[in-house]
């Protein structure tokens, strides 16, 4: 049989290209498949990001009313706000808790001092009210006893503080002129002459 030159190549080539395109067709499910597979998880996430953007509408149309609603006092707020963030800028406000710790490490102690000061003063007072108590029975018991007028009696009265006595001056003798200051004959202040 006669051949025609150059085609075997012809249909080499033609088998060739009908073997990659009978492969390509058996391979066509799996992609279509998978293609399918892709396109519904594509689908579900436009799904869901429906809904989140449903969500997030729904929470900027909330805000949008908060912030409509708040708006006003926070503007008339500014003011104090600032002055307030000028008051926290102090370095005072940085020592705040050293001074806190310290008034309670030293101060608080001497506060609960004083509490427990003013149960015991009026203890004393309570004790002191019974001793006079007592003191004014035992008076008026003493009183009734027979002679005990004369015990009174016999008292003497009681004495005015008297001004001291300065020690004798060595050197008085010998100079004459220190007697005659005066200042140190002079009672003490507050000394009843």
């Amino acid at each position: 049989m006669a051949k025609i030159p150059g085609i075997d190549n012809v249909v080499t080539g033609v088998l060739a290209v009908l073997q990659a395109q009978t492969e390509a067709l058996q391979a066509l499910p799996a992609a279509v498949q998978s293609l399918s597979a892709a396109v519904r998880s594509l689908a579900d996430a436009a799904a869901s990001a429906k809904d989140t953007v449903q969500a997030a509408n729904r929470l900027v149309v909330r805000m949008d009313g908060i912030v409509a609603e708040l708006e006003k006092p926070l503007l008339a707020m500014a003011p104090g706000l600032t002055r307030v963030a000028a008051v926290l800028n102090d370095p005072v406000i940085g020592n705040l808790p050293e001074t806190l710790a310290q008034v309670q490490r030293d101060i608080l102690p001497v506060l609960r001092t004083l509490s427990d000061t003013h149960e015991r003063v009026a203890f004393i007072a309570s004790s002191t009210e019974r001793i006079l108590g007592f003191v004014d029975d035992t008076g008026r018991t003493l009183a009734g006893l027979p002679g005990a007028a004369l015990l009174a009696r016999r008292r003497p009265p009681p004495k005015a503080p008297t001004r001291p006595t300065a020690a004798p001056d060595p050197t008085a003798a010998a100079d004459p002129t220190a007697a005659a200051d005066s200042t140190a004959a002079r009672p003490p202040a507050g000394w009843a002459g």
